[in-house]
């Protein structure tokens, strides 16, 4: 049920970055459920769009959380990725299918890109990154997209591939970078991806602990460090940066294991653009809590300021028995009045 008072809802962030946690969000059809919710994002009327892994993988809300429409059944093998574009199109990520699919909002296909069911030859033999032996062409598991102020297209190639591919609008392949590794420019889970209003390219390097920013041709320019396997990052017109961390309670490969006992777990953070934090709420004490997470994969920002961040919290654990069945797997956060704000008023 959607929580509509956000009056009443815990604060989380600080200084200018407050936020009401309105907790599990979207009110669904009855007998719907999303399962776990593999990206959101917002277009230019406000609508959201989430796609989920449950039985109708795109569903429609209007802001306050009230069901427009859904579509998409039997067209995905996993949602993983989605982005909308400038002009309101959606870009679906299906890793397990190796594919990208443009559509119109209401699910009329338009491009695609990558063979269906064809992976790209990496060697790698499963979903696992460490069974990549080269990096490759398109596609091998990608997951995820973003559109430049140039209309281009980066994509973020992912699980069984380390590279970040560019795309013209027309889904012609203009150059790749990247490599297995942890050196500059190479990535172990090019999982999330972001494209500010400069041109520039943040990438979820999400094994590597890091974002790494490239400029429009794919040169690094520098990185962050300050993260626990962030999956997601979105830049907004200010330049401010947002990152969904998956942290290391959630979502471990088989044989690895958290860096210290005390190891954050889920959680959402902000930035500015010189990279200074300024907002970070979470950790995975209680996935339960509206201000808490369990899998953070992916989030958005809408024109208002407000988050949506969607959790995959059945394949990171939840199907493990690490947290109940009725965890949220969508949340929204809305901005709270600044306290100058409030003396104003």
């Amino acid at each position: 049920m959607t929580a509509r008072t956000p009056s009443a809802a815990p604060l989380v962030g600080s200084g200018d970055f407050r936020y009401a946690a309105l907790g599990a969000w979207g009110d669904l059809p009855k007998g719907w459920s999303f399962e776990e919710v593999a990206a959101v994002a917002t277009d230019s009327q406000g609508t959201v769009t989430v796609f989920n892994r449950g039985e109708h993988p795109v569903i429609r809300f209007d802001a306050e959380g009230r069901f427009l429409s859904a579509w998409g059944e039997g067209k995905f093998t996993r949602p993983h990725g989605l982005c909308v574009a400038p002009d309101d199109t959606l870009y679906c990520i299906d890793d397990l299918d190796h594919t990208i699919r443009q559509y119109t909002p209401d699910g009329r296909l338009l491009l695609q890109l990558g063979e269906s069911g064809r992976p790209s030859d990496t060697g790698a033999t499963s979903v696992d990154y460490r069974t990549i032996l080269r990096a490759g062409p398109p596609f091998h598991y990608p997951t995820d997209l973003a559109v430049a102020p140039s209309g281009d297209l980066y994509v973020a190639d992912g699980y069984g591939n380390a590279r970040i591919h560019r795309f013209a609008p027309d889904g012609r392949l203009l150059h790749s970078w990247g490599e297995p590794g942890g050196g500059p420019g190479e990535f172990r889970i090019p999982h999330g991806i972001a494209v500010d209003a400069a041109g520039r390219v943040w990438v979820a390097d999400r094994e590597n602990c890091r974002v790494q920013i490239f400029d429009a041709e794919g040169q690094f320019l520098s990185e962050w460090r300050d993260l626990a396997r962030p999956c997601g990052v979105f830049v907004d017109q200010a330049g401010t940066v947002y990152v969904a961390e998956l942290g290391f309670k959630a979502g471990m490969w088989p044989g690895t294991q958290a860096p210290t006992p005390d190891a954050t777990g889920g959680r959402l953070s902000v930035f500015d653009p010189e990279g200074r934090l300024l907002a970070r709420w979470g950790g995975g004490m209680d996935p339960m809590a509206p201000d808490d997470f369990f899998a953070p994969h992916d989030l958005w920002v809408d024109a208002a300021g407000a988050i949506y961040l969607g959790e995959v919290t059945l394949s990171a654990g939840g199907n493990r028995g690490l947290v109940p069945p009725g965890c949220p797997c969508l949340r929204k956060f809305v901005r709270a009045p600044t306290t100058r704000q409030q003396a104003l008023t």
